[in-house]
């Protein structure tokens, strides 16, 4: 039996935990998914036969947040007055919870470029191929960013600066 190809409403969960990622917050995110949406859908007649439906939402999806952070000073500004009204949250009391957030932190640590690429091949599980292909890169660059997200990740992790493989500078916050 031919496996059935997946749907767009399918593939919403994907594009949301995609959007979130490189977001940082849920109403941004579903904004950009939207925006995705209606984009593909205006360019459905560019969808090529054969490509696949996930690679090409994603590709779309990215293009649309690239475009968007061309209007960079604007958000900054916004994203500094809320955290400057933002009250103190207490940490939670589960040591799970802590986890998450610790991880969820040094995600953010990552430069964007480093987040987009370890979010698609490691949360959404796209191949190397089909994530440089929906970020637009050659798969090189996808490898040797994937590569210096992991070491700065570990790095965090021990707490020590980030040595990227076949570098021979120390990379910092």
């Amino acid at each position: 039996m031919k496996p059935t190809s997946p749907k767009v409403v399918d593939l919403l969960p994907a594009l949301m935990r995609y959007a979130r990622r490189l977001t940082g917050n849920e109403s941004d995110a579903e904004d950009l998914v939207q925006d995705a949406l209606v984009r593909a859908y205006a360019n459905a007649d560019s969808y090529q036969r054969g490509r696949p439906l996930r690679v090409w939402l994603f590709s779309i999806l990215h293009n649309v947040f690239v475009s968007g952070t061309r209007r960079a000073a604007v958000r900054e500004r916004f994203r500094a007055d809320a955290v400057a009204q933002a009250e103190p949250v207490a940490a939670p009391a589960q040591e799970q919870m802590v986890r998450l957030h610790q991880i969820e932190a040094a995600l953010t640590a990552l430069p964007e470029e480093q987040q987009a690429v370890l979010h698609l091949v490691a949360v959404e599980g796209l191949s190397y191929q089909d994530a440089a292909d929906a970020i637009g890169i050659p798969i090189g660059t996808l490898i040797s960013r994937l590569s210096r997200a992991r070491a700065k990740l570990r790095a965090l992790e021990e707490g020590a600066p980030a040595v990227c493989p076949g570098h021979l500078r120390i990379v910092r916050d």
